[in-house]
């Protein structure tokens, strides 16, 4: 018999047998959080943080909060799978619009990185030390003489990141607009359909998140109106774009999803920028653009799929920086788009993205591709788009992705470097390096990796490891020699 049916049996009994005046209850079912903190990862400057909550009871939880103190000379310069606010050293963290529910013996985390390198202190959770019980009180002491002591004073403060609900079209629209440091815009499941323009910045130490479950739905009809010989927002211009970032850095997108525009989200000078769990579709042109020098951002654990809907040829799932030959607009660095030290985490990218799933523009460098799933099945061959990733940049790391293809589509292979000639000059498509991907060409794809030039990267040679692994391909792992 389980404990909940004993207590019930014996309240039963004892009501018959009229032993008891009040009846003895059955134990309500009911989450147990506790909280854990480590270390992913450190550099001379700071660190990357994880916390990972467990639920160890019979309940779902619904929300988490969890607050802690940093000690001074360390702050936190990005979070994500979270929603952050910051009042001095403290902070405040509640769980983001996809993350909030955990189920019994589940798990959720969210995680940060620093700038400086101490520790959190006095973790709490929903108001409870982080790592199980009660919330620690003091009992002053009991007076020994005449002598009293004034109280601390205790103040009030609104903390920076302050929480602006929206669930309409406008509601949203006059959010942007207002927009400060520290502040979040939390969706309501719905369709929002309109043009997003967000133009305020934020900071390293306050970043604007906008957060909302997949069911809040972004949708642009546009363009429409006459545009600007360069992008930029417009007085009667609509771009078109699902959700337009536009000098406005250090801001976090979580959870949305963005469909049905022209082009999904674009960060457009816009560093720090942060897109998390986001689902991004049927979308005319490209899901993700990050454009004018839009460096340091990152994108992790989002799903994209059914891209170039309208122009099949410019519909990649992420682009990384601007073709030379759009740098008068977008060369807002020296003449070059330098969108630098991209991250591309873990992401989901296909099925029917009619362009690359990633494609990595000349004039970049030092991005990360990590952990992705390529489903290739759709890809168009249209301008040239034909195998999951296409770099042009200098330096990057592509590790860990996993690719398949299956037909229909215009499959060659699985990534592919190309080395344009651009002024100023650039050891373009050099410098790169492969390693633990696993890839499936359908019996279709020539090589895993194929690498275009050895001579124009004799100084930045691009090294393949054999760590990759392929399956199912016409010719091999790669075009090149392999490094054990």
């Amino acid at each position: 018999m389980t404990r909940k049916r004993l207590l019930a049996a014996i309240a039963a009994a004892a009501s018959a047998a009229g032993l008891f005046g009040a009846v003895v209850t059955a134990e309500a079912a009911a989450p147990s959080l506790t909280a854990t903190f480590a270390q992913s990862s450190t550099w001379d400057s700071g660190y990357g943080g994880k916390y990972t909550l467990a639920n160890a009871g019979d309940a779902n939880s619904t929300q988490w909060t969890i607050e802690f103190d940093l000690p001074e000379g360390t702050a936190i310069s990005t979070s994500w799978s979270s929603v952050l606010t910051r009042t001095g050293q403290h902070y405040k963290v509640t769980n983001a619009g996809f993350n909030g529910t955990i189920k019994p013996g589940g798990t959720a985390s969210f995680g940060f990185n620093t700038t400086g390198l101490g520790l959190p202190a006095g973790c709490t959770l929903n108001g409870s030390p982080c790592g199980g019980g009660v919330p620690t009180t003091t009992t002053p002491p009991s007076p020994t003489g005449t002598t009293t002591s004034k109280p601390p004073t205790t103040t009030t403060s609104v903390p920076s990141g302050d929480v602006v609900d929206v669930g309409t079209a406008a509601e949203l629209q006059a959010a942007l607009a207002a927009a400060i440091p520290g502040r979040t815009i939390r969706l309501a499941a719905g369709t929002y359909r309109g043009s997003f323009v967000a133009t305020k910045p934020g900071t390293a130490e306050a970043p604007i998140t906008v957060t909302g479950p997949s069911t809040a739905v972004l949708i642009n009809d546009g363009p429409s109106g006459e545009a600007p010989s360069c992008p930029a927002p417009t007085a009667g211009w609509d771009s078109g774009y699902g959700f337009w970032l536009y000098g406005a850095p250090y801001w976090q997108l979580k959870g949305f999803t963005v469909q049905e525009s022209k082009k999904g989200i674009v960060a457009d000078d816009s560093h720090h920028t942060v897109i998390e769990g986001v689902r991004v579709h049927r979308i005319d042109e490209e899901a993700v653009h990050f454009r004018r020098s839009s460096a340091d951002s990152v994108i992790r654990d989002s799903t994209i799929s059914h891209t170039g809907l309208v122009q099949a040829g410019y519909g990649e799932g992420v682009y990384l920086g601007s073709a030379n030959s759009n740098w008068a607009c977008h060369g807002n660095s020296g003449g070059v788009d330098r969108s630098d030290r991209i991250q591309v985490l873990n992401n989901h990218i296909g099925p029917y993205v009619a362009a690359e799933g990633i494609d990595v523009k000349e004039g970049t460098e030092g991005g990360v591709i990590r952990g992705n799933t390529f489903d290739g099945q759709g890809v168009s061959g249209q301008n040239s788009a034909d195998s999951w990733v296409d770099v042009k940049g200098l330096g990057y790391v592509i590790e860990g992705n996993t690719g398949t293809f299956a037909s229909p589509g215009t499959f060659a292979n699985g990534y592919e470097t190309h080395n344009p000639g651009t002024t100023p000059s650039f050891a373009n498509g050099c410098g790169n390096v492969w390693r633990d991907n696993k890839s499936d060409l359908g019996g279709v794809g020539q090589y895993a990796i194929k690498i275009t030039s050895t001579s124009k990267c004799s100084e930045r040679p691009n090294v393949v490891y054999a760590s990759n692994t392929v399956s199912r391909a016409v010719n091999g792992l790669a075009n090149v020699p392999v490094t054990p």
